[in-house]
Formats: C-alpha cells, structure tokens, sequence
C-alpha cells in the first residue's frame, strides 16, 4: 500500500461521515424529545443508531488505521489492501450496534420496572444531571487515559484478510467503547434522538482522538481531557439549575418534546405497518397513546 493508498481512508472515512451525518439529519429531524423518551421501536432504533455511530466514529477511527507497512504492502493484493480495512470498519461498527441495542433493552427494561419513577419530573432531572456528571469524572480516570491510547494503536496491517481486518476492528470497537462510553451516556441523558448533542459528543471524541501526537508527548492528552471534563460539569450544573437556558436541550413534557413523540410513535406505527411512514413523520399527529 503506498503512502497516497493511506490517505485514500480517511478520506474515505470522512466520506462515509459525511453520508450517514446526512442521513442522520433527515431520519432524526425533529425527532428530540429530550431526557427519558421513547426511542422508538428496536428495529427503528438500531437502524438510526447505525447510521448515527457511522457520523459519529468514522472520522475518529481514523488513527486505527494507520496500519500500511511499506515491505509487507509490496506483496499484497489490491483486494487484500481494500477488503482489510473494509472488514475493521463494518466490525468497528458493529461492536458500537451491539451496545446501543443493549443499552435501548436496558432503558426499556428500567422503564418498564421503575414506570414513572424516571420521568422528568420525578427522579428524571436528577438522573440526567447524575449521568453527566459520571461522564465528567470518567474523563479524567487514569482507566479512560488507558483506553484513549489503546484506541490510537494501528489496527491491522496493509495485506490483512477479511477475517484479520474483522478481529482488528472488534478489538478496535471494544478499546473505544471502553474509552468513550461515558461520553455515549452523557448523549443520551442528554437525549438521544437530539442532533445538537450528537455534534457536541461526536466533537468531543474526535478531538481526543485526532489530536497530534506531539501533543501527547507535552501533556495535552490530559488537557483535551480537561476541558472536556471541565464542558460536560458546566453543562451538568446548567441543566441542574436551568435547563430551559440551555442550548438545543428538549425538556421533557414541553410542547417540542411532545410534538417529537408524536413524531415517534408515529414513526413506530409506520414500521408495524399501521400507517404512513414519511409523510406522517413530518408533523402529522399520531393516533396511538404516547407513552412517556
């Protein structure tokens, strides 16, 4: 693989980006109905999560796969060269699939035991604020600093096989998980659905990802991590204390959060088959009850 081959990922890295961000806009547009909302039917859910992990952590993937050898590329096919990185990226994806559909079981499972007692206005407020407050702290744990440089080691080399490039990206998935999932709670505590707060959470890894490595070498990893530590406890006491000042957050029960779940459950009526898809998702009233 030669020098301009490696270049040819990222950029096509941020292409796909590009797509699934374009893709995401459309599919959640107004779709925001803050802390402790429905999500919408599984299959609805996971398909959006795909595409919203696929905005979100190509772009950062990128050190992973910094992985062309110069001598060892010299004697691999054009298909091996294409199919490796291929194969890391779907695993990539996959291991971050595999743990929003747990986490949407989870939060479903919790609502259906605890019932009221995680809305907004009862224990809600204060779980949001108690989540993004965890996220804070985690950010500064010598656990996540771990992670963070495991998530910057090259994936695979340049002649990788299918099967190689799919290991390498499980274990890719698995070491950015375990550095980024806190980041991940904060999202949806924040709410899930929300496109302001994907952008935020999707900016704050790919800065601790993407950022040079010479600022490793003077303590800037720890800095990246401090400020946006430092950003996650602002937001937290913002929400605590006045949550309607707060930028592009969604309180639950307002008129935008309850225009977002009609949107919801209609989409969840459109994918059982019990009425329209499109055209219903961009304003027209669902008829089913809205659970919140």
């Amino acid at each position: 693989m030669t020098r301009r081959d490696a270049r040819t990922i990222p950029a096509a890295l941020v292409l796909v980006a590009g797509l699934a961000w374009w893709l995401s806009v459309d599919r959640m547009d107004g779709m925001d109905g803050g802390p402790s909302a429905q999500l919408g039917g599984f299959g609805w859910f996971t398909a959006t999560w795909v595409l919203m992990m696929a905005a979100m952590m190509l772009p950062a993937m990128a050190p992973t796969l910094r992985m062309w050898d110069a001598e060892r590329s010299r004697h691999a096919t054009r298909w091996r060269q294409i199919v490796g990185p291929i194969a890391t990226v779907v695993a990539y994806l996959a291991v971050w699939t595999l743990a929003g559909a747990l986490t949407y079981l989870v939060l479903r499972a919790g609502r259906s035991l605890l019932g009221e007692a995680l809305q907004w206005h009862r224990s809600g407020h204060e779980l949001c604020v108690a989540v993004i407050v965890v996220a804070a702290a985690y950010q500064l744990t010598h656990t996540k600093d771990r992670w963070l440089a495991r998530c910057h080691a090259p994936a695979i080399s340049a002649d990788a096989t299918v099967a190689d490039g799919l290991a390498a990206g499980g274990r890719a998935g698995l070491r950015c998980l375990a550095s980024s999932w806190a980041l991940m709670a904060a999202l949806f505590a924040l709410g899930a659905m929300s496109l302001v707060w994907m952008a935020v959470v999707a900016a704050l890894i790919g800065v601790e990802r993407l950022a040079p490595r010479r600022w490793w070498r003077t303590g800037g990893r720890m800095s990246i991590r401090v400020a946006s530590a430092t950003l996650l406890v602002a937001l937290a006491a913002a929400v605590a204390a006045s949550p309607a000042w707060v930028p592009g957050f969604t309180i639950p029960g307002s008129s935008a959060a309850r225009q977002a779940m009609s949107r919801m459950n209609t989409m969840h009526m459109a994918g059982a088959g019990m009425g329209p898809s499109r055209a219903a998702r961009r304003g027209v009233p669902a008829t089913m009850p809205m659970h919140r």
